[in-house]
């Protein structure tokens, strides 16, 4: 998702300022920087690298409430939507079907999918903090769910590439998010470009 429908990076940031604050914690604030850093990472391995001075249970009481209040914060106020995200989603069902994969926390993808209302394009979703699989694994674990033949995962950094590549499905790289990826693949630079590259891939 992110990098590749959204760039969340500054409402995060702000959002987990407030419950940081909230919570009495004293640390810098956390940068939009921070963010894009650890973006695409597992929750757990966000709270570690962002909270590295809290002990683990601790800091695990200060992820969950970042998680819900961020999903709520989302939900309420959106981010910065890519060009073109619906239309193109719009085109791309009328021949395949579209799920979502991530590895952020329960609610992220339903928060992101209230705000711009494209629940009706989305046929099924997973995520690490359902089930605390890895984004490999969560791929494979959809495309059996949902009976598929074939698969692209469309993704923006490296760990998205490794994780299909885990998964056994092809992959399309966004090459305007946040990350660049170290074979040779194919690659979108708009999403509105993903219909076309898609059928190269899947024919």
């Amino acid at each position: 998702m992110d990098g590749t429908l959204w760039d969340s990076a500054a409402e995060v940031a702000e959002s987990w300022n407030e419950t940081v604050k909230r919570a009495g914690y004293d640390r810098k604030p956390i940068t939009v920087k921070d963010i894009q850093s650890v973006m695409g990472k597992t929750m757990d391995v966000i709270a570690r690298i962002l909270f590295p001075d809290l002990e683990e249970g601790e800091r695990q009481k200060l992820l969950a409430q970042c998680g819900e209040e961020e999903n709520e914060y989302l939900r309420i106020h959106g981010a910065t939507l890519y060009p073109d995200i619906r239309r193109t989603m719009e085109q791309l069902k009328k021949k395949y079907h579209l799920y979502i994969v991530s590895n952020c926390q329960s609610g992220y993808i339903e928060a992101f999918l209230d705000y711009y209302k494209l629940h009706d394009l989305i046929e099924d979703t997973e995520c690490y903090g359902n089930n605390e699989k890895s984004k490999g694994e969560n791929i494979a674990l959809l495309y059996r769910r949902n009976a598929l033949d074939d698969a692209v995962y469309v993704g923006d950094i490296q760990g998205d590439y490794d994780a299909s590549m885990d998964a056994g499905v092809k992959f399309i790289h966004a090459a305007y998010g946040f990350g660049t990826i170290e074979d040779k693949v194919p690659e979108i630079h708009k999403f509105c470009e993903l219909e076309n590259v898609a059928d190269q891939v899947l024919q």
